[in-house]
């Protein structure tokens, strides 16, 4: 794949320009004094990385407040937090408490972890119901809500039904007896929360909840209140796509970012600028596989266990990442006309929607806020 690179020279701005993207999504933060940056573009498994080949260079006085980013690998991807502290102990502090918070919960919700909480309801599925911590039963309430919300878009339990298609493992076009042989154990009405005693039991064996569709949104609002008591007064935590801003950047500034285009891959849609504020978008260009003109992807409509096909991408902006996360989703499996319905009811949440023939449409709550990419057709 063709590298591009570009070198931008930005003066007189309040924070160091910094650029990173993942899942359709990339960001710009902007810094004090005078910046030289140059970074390249590579895609890997249908993610938008930016990669810095040079760090950044800046002059600042001593009242300016200090920038720091850092990133690690959390949560099965890379997991970026930048941190906007008065000194840089406490931009450090802050952003190593973020970082922990999000290793604490991925400790009790990845499926990954053979001894999380999730993984171990999982393998009594059928059998016995499981004790969770009250943050593993706040993410499977929000699910269940998010699922109502969103007229069963989103299903957390739809886990077999991906296997079986097994978009990037082994692309296959499953059988209909295979999708309804894994029906049953996509039913949200056997999963079964008792929240006074908290435990989850879910009724049939072979049952797989997985919250990879909601879990990063609470990831990053948790790790914005650990950054927060840390002394951060400003900041983005941005795991994979899903990205939660919080506080004021000097002077005014907000945290502008891009949208992906879902069928250029390293072009921009549109730009908004954010201050707390969670933004996430899901996409049919991450996980996909062709065949006969034909685009399978991994974003199924739990209804008819197929590809949802009304749109290309939903980015969805709101208050917190959970919010923004679940309702990406779920708006995609509804489609635009449902979909934009549901975001004018909410407060506080907005969208932009790129439909299957490609026409974008955006929500009243963002009008006048994106900005469109008038060089991208």
């Amino acid at each position: 794949m063709p590298r591009r690179e570009n070198q931008r020279r930005v003066a007189q701005m309040k924070l160091c320009e910094l650029l990173s993207a993942k899942h359709g999504l990339f960001v710009l933060f902007v810094g004090g004094g005078e910046v030289s940056i140059r970074y390249r573009f590579a895609v890997m498994s249908g993610i938008f990385l930016i990669l810095f080949s040079s760090a950044c260079t800046t002059t600042r006085s001593e009242s300016a407040p200090i920038v720091v980013k850092r990133t690690q690998m959390q949560m099965g991807t890379l997991v970026t937090i930048t941190s906007v502290a008065p000194d840089r102990r406490r931009a450090q502090d802050a952003a190593s408490a973020g970082f922990q918070e999000i290793h604490r919960l991925e400790e009790l919700i990845s499926t990954w972890i053979v001894t999380s909480e999730l993984s171990r309801a999982n393998a009594a599925a059928g059998r016995d119901a499981v004790s969770l911590s009250r943050d593993t039963m706040k993410v499977l309430e929000a699910s269940l809500q998010m699922a109502r919300m969103t007229e069963g878009g989103f299903n957390i339990l739809v886990g077999p039904a991906v296997e079986a298609w097994s978009v990037l493992e082994r692309p296959t076009i499953p059988s209909d007896a295979v999708l309804q042989a894994v029906r049953p154990l996509t039913d949200l009405r056997e999963l079964h929360l008792n929240v006074a005693e908290g435990t989850v039991y879910l009724a049939k064996p072979g049952m797989r909840v997985d919250v990879g569709g909601i879990g990063k949104g609470f990831a990053a609002d948790m790790a914005v209140a650990a950054m927060q008591k840390a002394g951060a007064t400003a900041g983005v935590v941005a795991l994979s796509g899903d990205i939660r801003t919080f506080g004021g950047l000097p002077g005014g500034v907000k945290f502008p970012f891009g949208i992906r285009h879902p069928r250029h891959e390293e072009a921009v849609l549109a730009f908004i600028d954010l201050q707390d504020e969670a933004i996430s978008t899901a996409g049919d260009y991450e996980r996909y596989f062709e065949r006969d003109g034909v685009r399978y992807h991994h974003i199924l409509d739990p209804i008819t266990l197929q590809p949802a096909r009304d749109c290309q991408s939903v980015t969805v902006v709101a208050r917190d990442g959970m919010t923004a996360d679940g309702l990406d989703t779920g708006i995609f499996v509804m489609g635009r006309e449902r979909g934009l319905a549901l975001v004018e009811r909410l407060p506080g949440v907005g969208a932009v929607i790129v439909d299957r023939d490609g026409k974008v449409w955006v929500s009243s709550y963002l009008k006048g806020r994106v900005r469109m990419n008038d060089g991208i057709e």
